[in-house]
Order: C-alpha cells, then sequence, then structure tokens
C-alpha cells in the first residue's frame, strides 16, 4: 500500500512538473510575442539542462540498479547536471526594467522557471536518497547530501560567473579543472567564490530539507487518513 501510494504520488508530482513547464515556455512564448525579441528564450534551455538530472535518477530507479559500480557511475553523471537545477535561480540578475514588458511579468517568468528547475532537482536528489539507502545509514546519507548541495552551490557559481557549464568536462576539462584547483590552492584570493558557495548551500539545505519535511508531513497524513 505504501509503494502503492508513493508510486502515486511521484506520478502526480512528475505531472504537475510537465504541466508547470509548459506554462513556463508558454509565458516566454507570450512575451516573445509581445516583444518581438528573445530575451528570455534562453530559459528553456536552462530548464531542459534542470530536468536532466530527474531523468537520471528517474531511468535508475525504473531500471532498479543494482551494482555499485553503475550507481557511481550514474551519480557522478548526475552531480555534473545537478546544479542546473538551482542555477536558474541566478537568472533573477537578468531582471530589469524593459520598454513593452513590464517587470513584475519578467519576475514571474524567470521565477516560474527557477521553481520548476528547482523542484526537478530536489526530487531527483530525492530519489539519490533512497538509492544510498540500500547502502549507508540515515545519518550518513544526510551528510552527503549536505555535501551535493554545497557542491552544486560551487558549480552554480562556475555556471553563473565563469561561464562554464557540464559539456565542459568533455570539451575543456584543463581549464575547468586549473580554475577550480586554483581556488583551493589560493581560497583567500577568491573570497567572491566561497562567498557565494557557502551562502547559497546553506539556502539550498534549508530549502531542500523544509520540501522533505513538507513532503515527510503530507505522507504521515495520508497514511492517517487511509486508517
Amino acid at each position: 500500500m505504501i509503494n502503492k501510494l508513493i508510486k502515486h504520488q511521484r506520478f502526480e508530482m512528475t505531472l504537475l512538473l510537465l504541466l508547470m513547464t509548459l506554462f513556463c515556455f508558454s509565458l516566454s512564448v507570450v512575451r516573445y510575442y509581445v516583444s518581438e525579441t528573445k530575451v528570455f528564450f534562453f530559459l528553456n534551455w536552462n530548464l531542459f539542462l534542470a530536468w536532466i538530472p530527474l531523468i537520471i535518477t528517474s531511468l535508475a530507479m525504473v531500471f532498479n540498479i543494482k551494482s555499485r559500480i553503475l550507481l557511481m557511475l550514474m551519480i557522478t553523471v548526475w552531480i555534473l547536471f545537478f546544479p542546473n537545477s538551482p542555477y536558474i535561480l541566478t537568472d533573477l540578475f537578468h531582471l530589469r526594467i524593459r520598454s513593452r514588458i513590464p517587470v513584475w511579468y519578467d519576475l514571474i517568468v524567470i521565477l516560474s522557471y527557477a521553481w520548476t528547475g528547482l523542484i526537478c532537482g530536489f526530487i531527483s536528489l530525492n530519489d539519490i536518497e533512497r538509492m544510498l539507502s540500500a547502502y549507508f545509514k540515515k545519518p550518513v546519507i544526510s551528510v552527503i547530501v549536505v555535501f551535493f548541495l554545497f557542491l552544486s552551490s560551487f558549480g552554480v557559481y562556475l555556471g553563473r560567473f565563469l561561464r562554464w557549464n557540464s559539456w565542459d568536462i568533455l570539451n575543456n576539462p584543463f581549464g575547468l579543472f586549473n580554475d577550480i584547483v586554483v581556488r583551493f590552492i589560493y581560497p583567500l584570493e577568491y573570497t567572491k567564490t566561497w562567498g557565494v558557495t557557502l551562502l547559497m548551500g546553506i539556502m539550498l539545505n534549508f530549502m531542500y530539507f523544509m520540501v522533505k519535511l513538507f513532503r515527510k508531513e503530507n505522507r504521515i497524513v495520508t497514511r492517517t487518513d487511509m486508517i
């Protein structure tokens, strides 16, 4: 009964995410026809990238990966794309007063994309927790989750301020490696890097565990109603 409930909730959440994605795309299309500019069309690509972590973990759960090697490979690929989910939050930097389109509309556009991408990432992270539960105890998994969220914040910094993306691990691995290593060797020279990573990491941890607690309470209430 519990498994059926979880699957039902997952179906509902996936459907809502798809509808929200359609809503986001509709907002950008309306904006294009009104303003005759493609200013925020890039958000569609960013949202596509934000969906990738969820697609990866969903496939892993469908095929019920048991091999530790395959699981580690999957998590490695997943963590490369996971920062794309919270990254859209930083697209608020593009919010400014423009002619023909009111700023409140652009705010709704960006927040809609950011929320959808963030939830895609959070659900995929919750999937990772479930898969790791077969190998680690809950406290260890919690530490891993916190680490992943701080790591994703570092990834957001690399993407927003240094303009690296997930594909550059293949396109320009040495350049990416150099930008990462130099910040660990000389941390005091890159206070912006660690300021963004630390504060955004804390924020994402609060957001994730709040959402997770809300879902847990919702399940408890649902089970009680069924009894």
